[in-house]
Parts: structure tokens; sequence; C-alpha cells
């Protein structure tokens, strides 16, 4: 397992007020966050910040890109209604009410119109769904203490669209060698990531960005992915994101930022969609050969293919010219997977991907306790069918996908603290891997395994100490024979300790 980690904007609504502004809401969500941290909690530090360095060797001009890719410089103030820049130690900081570092190594923050959560890194695919699964947690916590503070409530939503066309984001980060060619990265990479939706796809009522044709498909993301590869990720999307933040040793590490993925709710996919994708790339790291067969000829057009696709089988034309479904791309996927397994976890994971696969093989409702879309298909259709009409043959029609009450549950489905699918893990219906007991440990500590250790040591022991945090740094603001503020960096993500922390904590 590589270190990697997850981060997921979250829908907003105030159901009392569905027009309001979703800006001002998520700020106003992340100071409640911090009020609900009872203080626990640092401003970011944007000195890392790097979003228009490409992975290909070159560097966008500032002049040609949009304000949705300049993350290192803007943020919303709603206090002005206007963007608002500050410069601090040499890179810009935003005001303190639209970020919040977290005691569990996490950043809870505002991505222009959501709340997102950033989960600490992680080196095993089990403390991504744990770490994942305390992101919502944190979510709700912060959404508590909003409703007291703001006499009036949120709701919170772990999808990915809107239903109106738009569509915000589920990311994922995975560490890689940076001897590794990116050109053959992300050759290597891209059937995976067109494949792997029919194991971790959350599914979605309505086909095309604004749900004009009607229909279910397995991920909420296909159809808004345009593009092989490009470093935007909110216009012309790529299957392949070529932004160049390593957040660590550029020398040694790239950081493949993945937006093609789906919000999950349930705990096998979000398993999966880690620790597959990080044997993939052990294999690709290990220039496999055979992974050139399962090259794809058209991805882009295969995202969409593959979405809508219930039945698995759509043949895919590969660069061969031959032809291959998802399942079988995956299940070539996973053999190629198995000469890279080096410890017990990949062993697991390795195991869950093949029962999985296998479940779809046979029957795609056989899945439905691993396999979220299938899960939220199976339910879709028993409102279909409780609804169905009989026509004037005697014969049951179900419930038209175009019926309002199918997108309704498909948004409930997601509704953070009593979606659809909390129900059915609640009550058993659904695989959970990891136990509530361990998620509220993982609201307030972090991974063990990772710097995210060092970050949220400082944080929730030495708060009043701490100025700033990244992901690559901690600066700490304290009496010193230089009277100046330590930036202290943490370039390697697998760091797990530090002195001045030792020295810290055997101060106090």
């Amino acid at each position: 397992m590589r270190v990697a980690g997850i981060e997921t904007e979250y829908g907003i609504v105030d159901p009392a007020a569905p027009q309001a502004n979703p800006i001002l809401m998520s700020s106003r969500l992340v100071s409640a966050c911090r009020l609900w941290s009872q203080g626990r909690t640092a401003p970011w530090d944007y000195g890392g910040e790097d979003p228009l360095q490409d992975q290909r060797g070159m560097r966008r001009d500032r002049a040609t890109a949009g304000a949705d890719m300049l993350t290192d410089v803007h943020e919303w103030d709603p206090a002005h209604g206007r963007i608002s820049l500050r410069r601090r130690r040499g890179s810009w900081e935003d005001p303190a009410h639209l970020n919040a570092v977290l005691a569990n190594g996490a950043r809870f923050y505002v991505d222009h119109a959501h709340p997102e959560y950033s989960g600490p890194e992680v080196a095993t695919a089990r403390e991504a769904v744990l770490w994942d699964r305390a992101g919502d947690q944190i979510a709700l916590g912060a959404a508590e203490r909003y409703a007291e503070e703001e006499g009036s409530r949120v709701e919170l939503y772990k999808n990915n669209v809107d239903g109106k066309g738009a569509s915000y984001g589920t990311h994922e980060n995975f560490l890689v060698r940076r001897d590794l060619d990116f050109d053959t990265l992300a050759r290597l990479i891209t059937s995976h990531l067109v494949t792997r939706q029919v194991v971790v796809g959350a599914g979605r009522v309505g086909l095309g960005q604004r749900g004009e044709r009607e229909g279910f498909q397995i991920s909420q993301r296909a159809d808004y992915m345009e593009a092989e590869i490009g470093l935007e990720t909110t216009l012309r999307r790529p299957i392949v994101n070529t932004r160049d933040e390593p957040h660590a040793d550029r020398k040694r590490w790239r950081r493949l930022h993945v937006i093609i993925g789906d919000a999950n709710c349930m705990d096998v996919p979000t398993y999966l969609k880690i620790g597959a994708t990080s044997l993939v790339l052990s294999a690709i790291e290990a220039e496999d050969d055979r992974l050139e067969a399962l090259v794809l000829a058209d991805p882009v057009a295969a995202v969409s293919a593959v979405s809508h696709d219930l039945a698995l089988r759509a043949e895919l034309t590969l660069a061969s010219g031959e032809t291959a479904t998802a399942l079988e791309i995956q299940r070539a996927l996973l053999e190629i997977a198995r000469t890279y397994a080096e410890d017990v976890e990949d062993a697991l994971v390795l195991e869950r991907w093949e029962q999985v696969l296998d479940a779809l093989g046979r029957d795609i409702f056989a899945a439905a306790k691993d396999v979220e879309w299938v899960a939220k298909l199976q339910l879709l259709g028993r409102l279909r069918d409780k609804n169905a009409t009989v026509d004037s043959e005697g014969v049951a029609r179900p419930l038209a996908w175009s019926d309002p009450r199918l997108a309704a549950l498909d948004l409930q489905w997601s509704r953070l603290g009593d979606g659809w699918a909390t129900r059915l893990r609640a009550a058993g219906a659904v695989t959970a891997l990891v136990t509530d007991e361990e998620v509220a440990r993982a609201v307030a500590a972090p991974p063990a395994s990772t710097r995210a250790h060092v970050r949220g040591a400082f944080v929730s022991r030495h708060p009043d100490m701490v100025d700033a945090a990244g992901w690559s740094t901690v600066v700490l603001d304290r009496e010193t024979r230089h009277g100046k503020l330590e930036v202290l960096h943490l370039d390697d993500p697998l760091q797990t300790g530090h002195p001045v922390l030792d020295e810290l904590d055997a101060a106090t």
C-alpha cells in the first residue's frame, strides 16, 4: 500500500431557504466546525500550493487560468462579497473562518461553493475508509453547531451532482514515484480509472450532465468527463489530471490527483477505489508489460459507455483493436495486481476485489451489499415496482425513470445522518468494514502511520502554538532565540514523529 488520501466536497442546502448562498453557508459551516472542535484547529498554510505546475513539464500562465484553478491565492470573503487575499509569510493565506486544520490531521474548508473535508494521509485502504467516515461525522458535528449558532440548519449530501448540470468532486490522491514517466503513468492507469466504476460507482438517476435523458447509470461523474488528460478540474474534466503538487519531496514523489471517482457512502467501494488503484499503480511502477494489452482506444467515450451499461456487457475497443468488457478488464487488472501484493493488507484488498467481481459476474444484485450503485438500483427498483401502474392490456408498468420520486430518493440516499445509505448500514444490509467506535476515535485522532500523526498532534496538544499548518508544513509561533515563526517541514509523508513535538510534549 502507498500513501493516499480522499477529499470530499459535500452538497449543502438550507431546506428552509433553498436559494440561500452556498458559499456563505459553507463559510459559516467551517466557522461552526472550529467552534465544535473546541479550539483544537489551526489556519491553513498556503506555502506549498502550486496548482499551475503541470506534470507534463510545463506551467500554466496565470493570465490564462480560471479562478477555480488558483487554489493558492483565492478564497471567498462573505463579509465583503468578494475574493479576499492576505499576504503572509511569503504565501497567501485566507481568512481563518474559511479553513480549519483538525486534530485528526484533516482539513475542513470552503472550496468554492462547497464545504470540503480533505482527509489525512493514510497508509492502508482500511484507514482510508475509517478517516473518510470520520469526515462525515465531523461534517455532521459542524452542522449541529451551525444550527445552534445560526438558528437555522443545513443539510449535507455526499454526492457529486446537483441535478441541474453541475458536478462537484470527490478526489483521491496517491503517492507515486517521481522517476516513473508521467506519460506512461497516464496511458496505463486510464483503463483502470475508466472501468473500475463497475466496482466503485455510486449510481445516479438520469443520463447526461443535466439528466436530460431518463434512466439510471453506474457513476455520478461519468457524464462530466470530457478529456483524456489535462490540468483542469471543473471544465473539460480529464480522466487523468496533470496537476503537479506532490506535497512531498519533489525529487522522489509525484501525487496522482484522481478526479474521476464518485463520493461513496458505503465502505467497500471506498476501500476498493483506494486499495485496488494502489495495487494497479504498483504494477505500473514495475513497468509490467501485461498492462499494455489493456490500453483503451477511446477512453473518453468508454467512460459513459461503461456507466450507461447496467448489464456490464458493453464491448470496449482496445488500442490493439480487440475488445473487452469493463468486467474483463477489471479481472485482468486483478490478476496483474496479484504479483504486487506485499502484505496482508494487500491480500485482503485482492480478496475483496475478486469477491465483488465474481458477484457482479453472476448477477449484479448478488453484489448489492458491497457495490453502491447496485444497492441504490435495488432500492430504486423496489420504489418503481411499488408504484407500478397497470396498462390497458393488464401489464404492470414500473414507475418511469423520469418520475421525480426517483430523483428524490437518489438525493436522499446520500444525505448525511439519515440518508438511505446510512439506514441500510445501520440495518446491516450493506457491508461495514469499520465500526462506529473506530470512526468516533478517528474523528479526534490522526492515523499513526503517516505525517498526519505529527500534524494532528501539534493541533490537538499545542493549538495555541500552531500558527498554521499545511500538508507538508507545521508553522509554530513560539518564543525562540530567533524571535521568528518556525516552519517545520514534513516532506516525507511516512514521517510519524518530530523532535520539536517531542520537546514540546516533554515540557507540558
